[in-house]
């Protein structure tokens, strides 16, 4: 079967939409609102993800996604300097992980969705 596939894009949910929204934008996300219960944010124009105003607590506690990343490292350094914890409640984040198919950090959004930035080796 070939999917000729274009992209792929889950669903995440959040606690507070307006402040996920703020948060993902801040981390560098585009956001093409599709309404008032959900966004599309994207990066580099090809990959993305909807955030919807819904929150259901198992769900979100088990929503992981990974990003893979050119130089996890200088991302690392570019995601610290946002201090995010500081500005959003909830919000933690984990440094890089030496692993052995390559490297990873992590960050909670302020839902608790948890987000992989990793980079193969």
């Amino acid at each position: 079967m070939k999917h000729k596939a274009k992209s792929l894009r889950p669903f995440i949910g959040a606690k507070d939409f307006d402040v996920s929204r703020s948060f993902y934008r801040e981390l560098g996300f585009k956001e093409v609102v599709l309404g008032n219960d959900m966004s599309l944010f994207e990066v580099d124009d090809k990959l993305g993800f909807y955030l919807q105003r819904a929150y259901v607590k198992d769900w979100i506690d088990n929503t992981m996604l990974f990003l893979e990343v050119d130089d996890v490292y200088r991302y690392w350094n570019e995601l610290s300097a946002l201090n995010l914890p500081a500005k959003y409640e909830g919000v933690r984040l984990v440094p890089v992980r030496e692993m052995d198919w390559g490297r990873e950090c992590f960050i909670h959004d302020p839902s608790g969705v948890l987000w992989h930035f990793g980079e193969f080796v």
